[in-house]
């Protein structure tokens, strides 16, 4: 699980005396890379952006792609290639901005274009994600061409030694929904048969139904909620290690670890899970007249209202029960991984109160709203003081802990010792100090937007709530026509209603003469990748480790695995800053075609 999922992407550097690799950090990386772009002499024509998108889609196909599968960043000569972490050339990397993110986007610029050079392309990626759907009808995070075995020894290796990424440190071969990486791939897939119906998307598609359909719950407080992986794995992991030397400046009083065990099998709000199962049951139900998941879906929005926790802390965790457990009821949060704790969880509430906004539009329901107030009021309670933001920097921009404590309403903060994944592990504790740099202890909530949409809600009338109603996908009969683009902006739920204002972004022909002068002489664009990874060096060492220099780092000794930005590493020895190198990345090369597409389409 990523919290939020950015666009990282990748290439190799070298960390004396342990070589290293690049991949993206967080931020956005230009699109110009670092040399400076000047406008052409004279402005190019719609034919010439045209030849520009066919020439980089053709050569992204042709020579970045393994079958027509992606991963998120290239070297220029393909010599070495990343996911999340390190990957391996013959690997197809699911979450975004991985291969279903680069599909939509071909597929976009096909709409605009007519190109047939796009759509060859966008179908080859297609086959590349039937491919890797699994036998049960979801995906995983990645898959490997090589076969299970090669998989499995990625998982061994490198997956094993990113200290911070635990979803990657065992081998479960079963699907994900974290990440929206079954989400995204069967949305595409859905899209490209009804461009062009083929056999194999076809079947595709009939799998990725039934497999989402099978996996939510059914019954119970959970019923219509989805796990983060199904179907459940018996193997998997119930509790991360704990060293047996702790060091000698670990407070006392503090908690550690999976305090519900494996997490993979809880009722899961993380990354939005629901949003995204529901988004792409509404779109077969909008496109294959597909009404028999009607109640599917109505059942997803109920478990969404019904989880909401009783006041005064009227918010969502990350992970709830699906069945009682440890003296705890089901329904109750739930935590996650070793450093998501049992809490209720602000920005997750505050995403779940958009969707309790979107399920009155689609059903004109005020049941949904009852309760609004009541997250809002909670989220009020627990803003961050202004000393926690002063005296930690990485809180200074946010508004509100991420992790609050059921019961007390005080804000919990992950910390972690120790210098890999064997001498060091994560616990939480009140103090707002020291929290680690890849994953916030802080976000960002904005109380007073939630307040105006809920306002603005109840304050409709019962004619312009039918008319919403009316113009619902739940409403529809027959089949309509999804939009036509997808990867220029994250499309919501209120962009599937009837008449739903789809207007793509204002790009001037300066803009887009800009995107294409950035190719210079090359059929792609080269980018600042951002962040380094350690190359895997056997086992981590479990030698005690006393220190503090990996607490608020990326990424720990050069046996981590884990990203982290090379001009902020360690202080620590042989770690030092250094510039990032260019490569291909499918973030960018997604963001041009993008602005390429629009313009196309605008002109």
């Amino acid at each position: 699980m990523h919290l939020p999922v950015s666009r990282r992407t990748f290439s190799r550097l070298a960390v004396a005396p342990a070589a290293a690799l690049v991949i993206g950090s967080a931020g956005r990386a230009s699109a110009t890379g670092t040399t400076p772009r000047t406008a052409p002499a004279s402005p190019r024509t719609r034919g010439e952006v045209t030849a520009a998108v066919d020439r980089v889609t053709t050569f992204m196909d042709e020579h970045v792609s393994y079958g027509g599968g992606y991963v998120w960043s290239y070297l220029p000569d393909l010599s070495t290639t990343w996911g999340e972490m390190e990957a391996r050339r013959t690997m197809c990397w699911i979450q975004p901005p991985g291969t279903p993110s680069v599909g939509h986007s071909l597929l976009d610029a096909y709409h605009a274009t007519g190109s047939e050079a796009c759509y060859r392309a966008a179908k080859r990626t297609g086959l590349a994600l039937v491919d890797a759907q699994l036998a049960c009808g979801g995906w995983n995070y990645i898959h490997d061409t090589a076969g299970q075995g090669s998989l499995r020894k990625w998982y061994e290796t490198i997956g094993a030694n990113g200290w911070r990424l635990e979803e990657f440190q065992h081998f479960y071969g079963n699907a994900t929904f974290d990440d929206a990486a079954t989400a995204t791939a069967a949305q595409l897939i859905l899209r490209l048969q009804l461009e062009r119906p083929h056999p194999k998307f076809e079947a595709s598609l009939d799998r990725a139904i039934r497999f989402v359909v099978a996996a939510q719950y059914r019954g119970g407080v959970a019923d219509g909620g989805w796990p983060q992986r199904f179907p459940a794995f018996s193997g998997s992991v119930e509790q991360t290690p704990w060293p047996d030397e702790l060091p000698s400046w670990l407070p006392s009083g503090i908690r550690h670890g999976m305090e519900d065990g494996d997490y993979t099998g809880h009722v899961t709000f993380n990354d939005n899970v629901l949003g995204e199962n529901i988004k792409f049951l509404l779109m077969c139900i909008t496109a294959l007249g597909r009404r028999d998941l009607i109640p599917n879906v109505r059942r997803a929005m109920a478990c969404l209202h019904r989880m909401q926790q009783p006041g005064p802390q009227a918010g969502w965790g990350l992970q709830h029960l699906a069945r009682a457990a440890g003296g705890r009821p089901a329904g109750a949060p739930a935590g996650a991984r070793s450093y998501e704790p049992r809490s209720l969880v602000t920005h997750t509430t505050q995403t779940n109160v958009s969707q309790l906004f979107a399920y009155f539009r689609l059903t004109g329901d005020h049941e949904f709203l009852r309760r609004v107030p009541d997250a809002i009021a909670w989220l009020e309670s627990c803003r961050l003081t202004d000393q926690q933001k002063a005296e930690n920097p990485l809180l200074t921009s946010s508004t509100h802990p991420t992790f609050v404590e059921l019961g007390t309403n005080r804000a919990r903060f992950v910390h972690r010792f120790g210098s890999n994944i064997r001498n060091g592990a994560y616990y939480n504790d009140y103090d707002h100090r020291d929290t680690p740099s890849h994953y916030g202890g802080g976000r960002k909530v904005d109380t007073a937007a939630l307040r105006a949409t809920y306002e603005e809600l109840m304050g409709m009338s019962r004619s312009e709530v039918a008319d919403l109603k009316a113009r619902s996908p739940l409403s529809a009969h027959g089949r309509r026509e999804l939009p036509d683009y997808f990867s220029m902006s994250d499309l919501s739920l209120d962009d599937l209603f009837r008449d739903a204002d789809l207007s793509l972004p204002t790009v001037t022909r300066a803009e887009a003469d800009a995107v294409v002068e950035g190719l210079g002489g090359r059929d792609h664009w080269l980018t600042p990748i951002g962040s380094i990874t350690n190359p895997y060096q056997g086992p981590a060492p479990a030698t005690p480790y006393d220190g503090k220099a990996y607490m608020s780092r990326n990424v720990g000794d050069v046996h981590d695995t884990s990203p982290y930005d090379p001009l902020k590493p360690p202080l620590e020895s042989p770690y030092t800053p250094q510039d990032s190198p260019l490569g291909i990345t499918t973030s960018d090369f997604i963001e041009n075609l993008g602005t390429l597409t629009a313009y196309i389409a605008g002109s």
